[in-house]
Formats: structure tokens, sequence, C-alpha cells
């Protein structure tokens, strides 16, 4: 998955797109390119590395124009270098192009174009695509763009420039997002609503099998086979300022922080003013619908998955209906089981993770009902889905996440019990219980934070260990499962989450002198149990973390240190228990001097399978 940014108008492009890739590094960062249409002609500048290194070069080289595409990238074909960043360019240099996603027929195209003559600098996909629209153009950039796309099998996103043409951007969209924003005397291109909103906040969201044709006075919306098409703009009513850390050192500390509002925001006017009943008008579910469902299939990828396993468990609790959880990367080659009385939820915090809008297209030719949980109105998966329950957490910038999480969390318990109400599997009562306590997560919340310090304290000390253990029985097991695979993605730590009944049953083996082990027991009917799973790992050697709730004792001498956390329903512990595990993983992340909100060889958004 990469960034993709172009600008067309009266001002010096170079600055506009470093800009815009500034705020898409976090779809990719081993590399980044400009191309700018200068006095001298069409002119790429590109580097490995972060785009600073590209900054510097472009300090020294500066483009001057007012039209060019730029580029930040993660690597799917050719390893990072900068003979393989974008923009590609074809061998006479006149035609560039900024690809995000994948060209699966680029193998057999490329030998074509060797055939005619053609060298290739890169071992890229993309590069085919600037060779073949030299191949193809005959005067017309735009109908070029359209007969090089029809040859195209795979996922993807360009933004084109030719010197040929140089008053012309054109933008193509085929299952990898972009939008299009609309100035005055200029427009923009980029792969999502930040790197262009501080310029404008009108845009359009292209379709999937539709492109743009930008020039500084207008933008025209066409099909591929070239018909217009007409469409108004959304107007984007974003703060700038929730795209920046606000004083934060790291965007991922901002947006722990940020977690009591965005579960303030996700609930919303979804409660009644009395506190008595979730209200989900957005959703296209009759009542009958809501009462025919006979089994419910989650499908995620990380930690969307992990929310998933939750809310599994939620619905489950609330409506006696079975629901299982399936990695999306996995689901359509099982050949699910499902019906039209199956309710597919797809959960994804950018709405276009690859793999999630695969299997959601899988449950819907099978006749399944999809409803999405999704961060990005407009998105892909909350396109096509049949119904959508957006969590409004905002933007998202760290690739690890966490406000994202825990917003689907909540979306999940308002999902169950608005099901619950429709289908009686809950008293009213239990309804108005759960709504009071679901209320008073985020300032439950705020208290865990206050706690940062001894949590800081903590993750410096477990942050020296070359491996580390999560254990947990129910609810506390899937949440430790969150917590471990945040570990690995920032500290580098190399961790696992085991049910805790499970340890006996080998996973004991890997216990030794003073191996840290977090062990989670907020459930009180299972503390017990947990305590006892405790004892055989430190009569073996381990250093136990514990986290409990306030007022449990059940624990005591069993753990080495204990971080307790308020106590709330035991289906709603999951959205306090898993704020510590985001600390922990941040401060021993930051102990051992990583780049928290960029981890190696991973990515925000993954737009690729």
């Amino acid at each position: 998955m990469c960034g993709i940014v172009g600008y067309i108008g009266n001002r010096n492009s170079q600055e506009i797109l470093i800009g815009g890739l500034r705020k898409l590094e976090y779809r990719g960062y081993d590399s980044a390119g400009v191309a700018v249409y200068t006095a001298e002609g069409l002119r790429v500048q590109k580097a490995k590395g972060r785009l600073a290194m590209l900054e510097s070069q472009l300090d020294e080289q500066p483009l001057h124009g007012s039209v060019g595409i730029g580029h930040t990238r993660w690597a799917t074909h050719g390893q990072p270098s900068d003979k393989n960043s974008h923009p590609h360019a074809d061998g006479s240099g006149k035609f560039t192009v900024v690809h995000n996603g994948i060209i699966e027929n680029y193998t057999s195209l490329k030998d074509e174009l060797i055939a005619k003559g053609h060298s290739f600098v890169s071992e890229t996909d993309s590069e085919v695509i600037a060779h073949m629209l030299a191949d193809l153009y005959q005067g017309d950039i735009v109908r070029a763009v359209q007969e090089c796309v029809k040859r195209l099998r795979g996922a993807f996103a360009l933004g084109v420039l030719t010197e040929h043409e140089p008053d012309k951007l054109v933008a193509v969209r085929l299952a990898s997002p972009l939008v299009i924003g609309v100035g005055e005397g200029e427009n923009f291109i980029g792969s999502d609503i930040p790197a262009i909103l501080e310029h404008t906040r009108n845009v359009y969201i292209l379709n999937d099998g539709e492109m743009a044709v930008l020039t500084k006075d207008g933008v025209d919306l066409l099909t591929l086979e070239g018909n217009f098409i007409s469409r108004e703009m959304l107007h984007v009513d974003w703060d700038l300022v929730t795209a920046e850390k606000a004083g934060y050192p790291h965007f991922m500390l901002k947006e722990i922080y940020e977690q009591p509002k965005a579960y303030r925001d996700t609930m919303g006017s979804r409660i009644s003013p009395d506190g008595t009943k979730i209200n989900l008008p957005e959703l296209k579910m009759s009542e009958e619908d809501i009462r025919s469902i006979r089994n419910i299939q989650i499908v995620a990828c990380g930690t969307a998955y992990h929310a998933g396993m939750v809310g599994k468990e939620v619905l489950e609790r609330m409506l006696r209906l079975p629901a299982e959880t399936d990695v999306a990367s996995e689901y359509r080659y099982r050949d699910p089981l499902v019906t039209p009385r199956t309710l597919v939820i797809v959960v994804s915090q950018s709405g276009e993770t690859a793999d999630t809008l695969a299997a959601m297209r899988e449950a819907k030719s099978k006749g399944a009902h999809v409803l999405a949980i999704t961060n990005v109105v407009g998105s892909t998966v909350a396109r096509e889905a049949d119904d959508v329950l957006v969590t409004w957490a905002g933007p998202e910038i760290a690739v690890a996440s966490t406000k994202a999480y825990t917003s689907q969390l909540i979306a999940f318990y308002l999902l169950g019990m608005y099901f619950a109400q429709v289908r009686g599997s809950v008293t009213a009562q239990e309804i108005k219980e759960t709504i009071a306590a679901l209320q008073s997560l985020p300032e439950q919340v705020e208290r865990i934070l206050e706690q940062s310090e001894l949590i800081k304290q903590v993750a410096e000390e477990i942050s020296v260990h070359k491996d580390l253990f999560f254990i947990g029985r129910g609810l506390d097991y899937l949440v430790a499962m969150e917590g471990s695979l945040k570990l690995k993605e920032i500290s580098y730590i190399h961790s696992e989450a085991y049910a805790s009944g499970e340890l006996k049953h080998g996973t004991l083996a890997l216990i030794e002198e003073n191996v840290p082990v977090i062990a989670l027991a907020t459930q009180p009917h299972l503390v017990e149990k947990t305590v006892s799973n405790i004892r055989e790992v430190k009569a073996r050697g381990g250093h136990l973390l514990g986290i409990t709730c306030e007022g449990e004792e059940g624990l005591g001498d069993s753990v080495h240190k204990t971080i307790y956390i308020p106590r709330t329903m035991s289906v709603l512990m999951p959205a306090l228990s898993v704020i510590p595990l985001q600390l922990l993983s941040y401060y021993a992340a930051l102990a051992l001097g990583h780049d928290v909100d960029k981890p190696r060889n991973l990515a925000k958004s993954v737009t690729v399978e």
C-alpha cells in the first residue's frame, strides 16, 4: 500500500506535494518521490528511505512548476531502492505515473513491451504502466489511460502526468482508494482526505471503475468507458488539528489519550436521551430482518480481528445466537457456509483493507446480509456493505491501532444491545444498566490514563527482555491477544498470548527464570482459576504482572506487581483492560528507541492482499 498525491494550479507544486506526502507517510515509508513539469520538461526526483531523504534532495535541487504528482511507497514488488521508488517513467521520460496497488498480469505485459523495444529500470509492476502509456499514446492522454487500464488486471489507483499534455492530471481508481480535491484555480489528488485537507475541504471520492481528469480550472469525472459522471461534492468538516500531534510526542500516544472522546463520539446520539434504548437509525435492516438472523460471522484482519473476537462474545451473550470470527485472508478460501439468514459483519478501520473487501464480496455473492463497522465514511467497505455502523474515532495516523480498536468495541456493544432490544433477548432493565455502564467508560479510561507513570515504569522494566507472555481466560484472553500484538508491532519484543487453561498443555515449557508474564484477571467468575494458573507460572520462575479490577484481592502475593483498573460489567471490561496494555507497548517501544508511529515492515492501511 502506498500514498498518492497530485496538484495542478498556479502555485509551486513541489511544496504542496511534499506537504501531502507528509500526511500520507503512514501508508508507506520505504521511499518517496515526485514528478514536476518544469520549464525544462518533466523532471523526477525520488529517494529510498523516509520522506526526509527526498526533502533534503529537493532542498539542494528544487523542482519549479505548477503541476506534479508524488508518491510514498510501501514495497510489494521489488525491494526498497531509488530505482524502485515512484514516480515511474517510460524510457523517454515523457510519461510518469504513481501507483498504489498490484498489477497481477504485469509480467506478461512487461514481456510484450520488451519485445517492442522498451527497456525497464526497476523491479516493480508499476513501471509497466508508464511504458504502456507511451506505447498507446496517440495525442490524447485520457484515451491512452483508458486503453491502458483495460489491459491491467489487479487493484490500483493511478496518477498520471505527461509532458505532452502538462495542462492535465489523470487519476484512476480500481479497488484502491483515491479522492479528488476541488479548489479555486487549482485541484488535487490524494489517497486519503488528510493529504489535501490543508488546501480544500471540497472533495469527490472516486468509486471503482472511475477516473478523473483535472485541469487547474476544473475536474471531469468519467467512467473508464469515457462517459461523464455527475456527482455532488462532499464537504469535509474535519478540523485539520485532528490530523496533527497536538503537543504529544507521538501520534500513538495522542490517540491513546483521545479514546475517552472516541468512546463518547461513537456512542453519541445512538443512546436515547433517557438512557434506556439504543437507536441506530443509520441501519437499513428492518426489525423483521434482525429477527430473522440465524447466525453471525465476523470477518476482519489484525487488530480489527481481535475486536471481532470480543464482538463474537458480546453478540452471543446478548442475542443467544451462534457467532464466529474469521481472519479475512482465510475466510473465502474455506468456502464458508452462508445463507440469506446469515449476518456477516466486516470490521475495518480504513474501510479499504483488501482481504476484508474480498471476504465481504464473497459473503455477498453467497447471499449474506453484510454490515460494516468502519471508521471512514465513503470508504469502499462503507459503500459496498448493505449496512454501515461508523465509529467516530476520527483520523488515526499511528500504524498501531488504539482508538480505532476500542471504538470498534463500542460499536459491537451498541449493535448487540440494539439487536437484543429488537429480538427481546435481553430485558429492558438489563439494557438500561448496560447503557449506564457504557456511558461511564470514558471517565474510567481517564482514570487509567492517570496511572501512566506507573505503567511507564513497568514498561521500561520489561523492555530489556527478548520474550514475554500474556495469559488470561475468557474475554481477558481475547484482550491479551491484542496486547501481545501491540507489543510485537512497535517494540519488536517477541510476545505470545495464551489462554491460561492451556498452559499445562505444552506452553508451560516456555516459562523459565525471570521471563515476564502479564496476567489479566478482570472477569470475576474466572479470577480464581486464573490465579491457579498464575501460581503455576510463578512456581517455574516467571516474573508476573497482574492486571485486575479495583477491590480485587484474589491475586494477592501470586504476582510481583499489580495494575488496578476501574471495575465495570464483565462484558465491557475489554474496553478498559486494553488501555494499560496499549501504554505498556508504547513505553516499551519508546525505551528501546523505536519509531513508535511507523514500525518497521508495517503500514497503516493494507490495501493489497
